[in-house]
Formats: structure tokens, C-alpha cells, sequence
């Protein structure tokens, strides 16, 4: 019988190589699954440069986990090494170095915030491997091995860098030996299969590159859609403030997930959830709150979500007493008093900056403890006028300020 494979092309914008009449095993990622009596070694980098993850990172985790649910192994490289050189793909500029030590704090946090998505648990479901193990042990003839498998030309091919070149921006010689230090990790560790993200096809290639002039078997590469942010346009990215933290509290999560576009809807359920595509409301208002409840969920169980929800509800309404304990809280502790209130809300996050504050203030849509502002001159002398009191920005962002 012909194993169910849908969990493998569910979200996956491409695979490589396929020839899907191919009976090749090298060549037909169907095959080798439906045939391969061992477990395929499943390879996800991520070089922890910050401190945070979002919904957007999560897309090949989850995929990662489907992999695991189907009884492979996932090899998760913590990019300790190459994180100290910095993946340069859609940058224009050089990213800054980090010591060992940011590297190191960094890992830790984010496989906190990956333990809701990978099995942590199940014995031999999960390798976690950092790649200075066997970077670091690199000498000059093996790196000048590596050099050697790839000319300028080829290097200057990688969308970034051309774009660099051609700009006239610095392009430093480290930087060229990021995709080949990434793709000798699928040396290393034997990878099947490496995992990433569309913008990745490059460095997953080189992988397959590296493994052939090392007489392995080359890797599949399985490709993943960038996640559009929640401002509908751009991909979802911290810097642009269009993202949903994994560390989100539960009302935060659900106030900017409630908000989804219509647009968008389709392609976070797909990449965010596990949920029948074909089972789902009709009515947009009802596929936005169950997308946000479903997430939620994942992220921080059931009741809370649900908790989450009714606190929304209760919030949009002017209610500010039910679900108290999940709105999130902004301290006072680092505002210098007497402040405009413009400038807490800029300071808050509510508002990307103060001016952005006074417009809100001046287009009603500020609310303090439910009551309408619109003073754009109202001050506080102190944070005990404000301590415990929700302050909110139109209907779905809010934090509740403590001193």
C-alpha cells in the first residue's frame, strides 16, 4: 500500500532533486521514504544570531516534526561556529560578528522556545549537534579543500552577493566560506534530507555539492515559503514590527493572529496549523479566531487560548477586569517622570514612536482604562497614576502598566 505522503507536501514550495517518474531513490524523495528501512537523517541549521524566535523560524521546525512523527531522526545544528561568521543571504551589508558567549546564550534560549514544536522526548527522534565540533577542528590544508570546490564565479552567483557586488557594498572573505562551512555540516552529520527556508536553495545545494566531492550520497533539499508578516505585505520579520514572537504572551499571540487578512489567512493555516485545509469556516471573522485560537494552543495549551479569546473579547468591549491575568504588562520602571503620554506609548510599543503616539492620540483611537483620550498634551507626574491601568491603541493592542 502507498504510505500517505501528505504531510510531506503539505507547505513545501519545492523539493530537489524530483523527478517524480523516477524509481531512483537518488532522485525521488517519495521512493527513498516509501523503501528506506532505517531512519532518514532530517538536517535543520539555525545559527542563533538573537534572542528570539517567530512564527515565521517555525515553519521548518514544524515540517521537522511531521519528519519525526513519521519515525525519522531530526538533526538540529546549532550553528554555534557558523553564527560567529553570520549567514549573509539577503543582506546588503556585512552582519556584525558575535563572541562565543552571545552565540552560546542565544542557543539556549531559542530551544527553550522550540520544545512546543519538537519531540524533545522520544528517544532517537532528535540529535542536537553543534557544528564547531568538527568546524573548529578544521586546519588550513582541509579549508583550503573546501575553497577549492567552488570558484568566485559561482560564489557571486548567490543573489546577495551579486547584489552586493554589483552595488559597489563589501563583500569580505569570510563570507564566502559561510555556505561552504554550512553545507560541510550535511558532511558531517550525513544528512538525507536538509531542510529551509526559499531563500536557502544556494547553501542546501552546496551541502549536496560538498557530500558528492566527499563520496556521500547527496542530500535532498526541501524547500519552505517565507511567511508573510502581519502587516499582509512583507515577510514577517522583527525589525519591521509585523511579527508574532513563539514568546508571546497568549492575549498578544491572539490579538495579532484574531487580525489576520483575508488575504494571508490561507497560507498561515496551511504553514502554522495541522488542520484539515478543507474543514475550515467559511465566515472570515470565525477563520480568523479559530487560526488565532489554534496557534495559541500550540504554543501555550488549550485553556489559555481559550482564556486568551474571551480576555479579547472582553478588552474590544471595554471590559478591562476579565482576563486580567493575560493581558500583557509594560513597566514604568525605565520612563522618566513627568511624561507626555504620547511618549508612553511610543515607549510601550504600542506606538513605533512617540509621533506615531500623538496621531493615535489625535485620531481617538487611544483608550485608558476604557475611557477615550485624545488630549495629545496630557501628562503624568508619576507611574502611581498609571499603575494597573490598561492603555490601548485601537481595538487589539494593549498593555496594562505596572511600575
Amino acid at each position: 500500500m502507498t504510505p500517505d505522503l501528505s504531510w510531506l507536501h503539505r507547505g513545501t514550495e519545492e523539493i530537489f532533486p524530483h523527478r517524480p517518474d523516477s524509481e531512483d531513490e537518488r532522485e525521488n524523495l517519495e521512493v527513498l521514504l516509501a523503501r528506506c528501512d532505517r531512519p532518514l537523517r532530517v538536517k535543520l541549521g539555525i545559527d542563533p544570531t538573537g534572542s528570539d524566535l517567530h512564527l515565521g523560524h517555525s515553519i521548518p521546525f514544524r515540517k521537522m516534526r511531521a519528519f519525526q512523527d513519521a519515525g525519522h531522526t531530526a538533526v538540529l545544528i546549532i550553528g554555534d561556529f557558523t553564527a560567529r561568521i553570520g549567514d549573509p543571504t539577503g543582506k546588503s551589508e556585512v552582519r556584525r560578528q558575535l563572541t562565543a558567549q552571545q552565540v552560546k546564550d542565544n542557543a539556549e534560549t531559542y530551544l527553550q522556545q522550540l520544545r512546543p514544536i519538537l519531540d524533545f522526548d522520544t528517544p532517537g527522534r532528535l540529535e542536537i549537534r553543534y557544528n564547531s565540533e568538527w568546524l573548529s577542528e578544521l586546519d588550513l590544508s582541509q579549508i583550503l579543500e573546501l575553497l577549492a570546490t567552488m570558484t568566485v564565479g559561482q560564489m557571486l552567483a548567490k543573489e546577495g552577493f551579486s547584489l552586493r557586488y554589483e552595488s559597489g557594498n563589501p563583500i569580505y572573505l569570510h563570507e564566502f566560506l559561510y555556505p561552504l562551512m554550512q553545507g560541510y555540516d550535511s558532511v558531517a552529520i550525513d544528512a538525507d534530507i536538509e531542510l529551509g527556508g526559499t531563500d536557502q536553495k544556494f547553501n542546501l545545494a552546496v551541502g549536496r555539492d560538498l557530500q558528492r566531492h566527499f563520496g556521500k550520497t547527496p542530500q535532498f533539499g526541501l524547500l519552505l515559503p517565507i511567511l508573510i508578516g502581519t502587516d499582509g505585505v512583507q515577510k514577517m520579520s522583527k525589525s519591521l514590527n509585523n511579527y508574532v514572537g513563539l514568546k508571546e504572551d497568549a492575549l498578544s499571540m491572539y490579538s495579532k493572529l484574531e487580525k489576520t487578512a483575508d488575504s494571508q489567512i490561507d497560507q498561515y493555516f496551511e504553514l502554522l496549523t495541522a488542520l484539515p485545509l478543507d474543514s475550515l469556516p467559511e465566515n472570515p471573522r470565525e477563520r480568523q479566531k479559530r487560526l488565532a485560537l489554534d496557534v495559541v494552543a500550540q504554543y501555550h495549551g488549550e485553556m489559555a487560548a481559550k482564556e486568551a479569546q474571551q480576555a479579547a473579547m472582553s478588552l474590544v468591549g471595554g471590559d478591562m477586569s476579565t482576563g486580567a491575568d493575560v493581558v500583557p504588562e509594560f513597566s514604568l520602571s525605565g520612563v522618566e517622570f513627568p511624561a507626555k503620554l504620547f511618549y508612553i506609548l511610543g515607549a510601550s510599543g504600542l506606538c513605533k514612536s512617540s509621533g506615531e503616539g500623538r496621531r493615535q492620540l489625535q485620531g481617538g483611537a487611544v483608550r485608558l482604562d476604557g475611557d477615550r483620550i485624545t488630549d495629545v498634551n496630557l501628562s503624568f507626574d508619576s507611574p502611581q497614576a498609571l499603575t494597573g491601568k490598561v492603555l490601548q491603541v485601537g481595538k487589539k493592542k494593549f498593555v496594562r502598566l505596572s511600575d
